[in-house]
């Protein structure tokens, strides 16, 4: 497919979404609540799927540029982080099958329960994610590992908003991870469930290759700025970043569901 025809300010509307999107999901996930709807708005006739497959092309590249650069200033927990991406990987793929017999729908009032705990959590816990303290060694560590994988790699192929404040949360909260670190894992985690969505949405034709191009350069240059803030401020500027975009999340989720 080509690029659509769309007019200049509409364009450029992508551009700012995309490059936005980058930035808050290089500090702690949850772009999707800014592209997405940005991509519904300016390609109403476009198949759900393909706004789908394409906000995935272009996230992809931004959440991948904010994993090397976190990479390249944190010392990665690889020992908890590599075994969850690759169940992460497969279960996002069982996620995307799955939503043919339940609609993701029904999961809507669940979800927003489950931020609204995680916001609460994090905000009464005022040293939570402050200290990075792992937690877990061993065949423990990885068997943790490829439970909170699969687990929000099902999500994220079966629903998907939330993904990366979802999987920052569970690091803190399950392995001991300060708020910087967790990011760190989540990024590597989040680019595997992305490359297993792309994985069922190219072969089918489900992405607009020119404008997923175009915005991933937005989204990369978005997550370079995220990461560069995220890496300078540490855990605080996450955990406030992390409190404010989950409040958003919520937001949109109980107007969506409630409304």
């Amino acid at each position: 497919m080509t690029l659509p025809g769309i007019d200049i300010a509409s364009l450029a509307a992508l551009v700012v979404a995309a490059t936005f999107a980058g930035f808050i999901d290089a500090v702690v996930g949850g772009g999707g609540l800014i592209q997405i709807p940005a991509l519904f708005s300016v390609l109403p006739h476009e198949p759900a799927a393909t706004v789908f497959g394409t906000n995935k092309l272009s996230s992809v590249f931004g959440t991948g540029n904010a994993a090397w650069r976190y990479a390249r200033r944190v010392d990665m927990p690889w020992r908890t982080t590599l075994p969850a991406a690759v169940a992460a990987f497969a279960c996002s793929y069982l996620g995307a099958m799955a939503v043919s017999w339940l609609p993701p729908e029904v999961l809507r009032p669940l979800i927003v329960l489950l931020l609204i705990s995680a916001a609460v959590y994090t905000h009464v816990r005022r040293d939570f994610g402050t200290i990075h303290q792992p937690q877990h060694s061993g065949r423990r560590e990885f068997a943790y590992a490829l439970l909170l994988g699969g687990a929000i790699g099902f999500y994220d192929g079966f629903f998907g908003p939330g993904t990366g404040s979802f999987l920052i949360f569970l690091f803190v909260r399950w392995f001991g991870f300060d708020f910087l670190h967790a990011s760190a894992a989540a990024k590597v985690v989040n680019v595997a469930t992305n490359l297993a969505a792309l994985g069922f949405f190219v072969p089918h034709g489900h992405i607009l290759p020119l404008l997923g191009a175009l915005m991933a350069c937005c989204n990369v240059l978005g997550s370079f700025l995220g990461a560069h803030l995220a890496l300078r401020h540490g855990s605080g500027f996450v955990r406030k970043f992390f409190l404010a975009v989950v409040s958003m999340l919520i937001a949109r989720f109980a107007y969506d569901t409630f409304v």
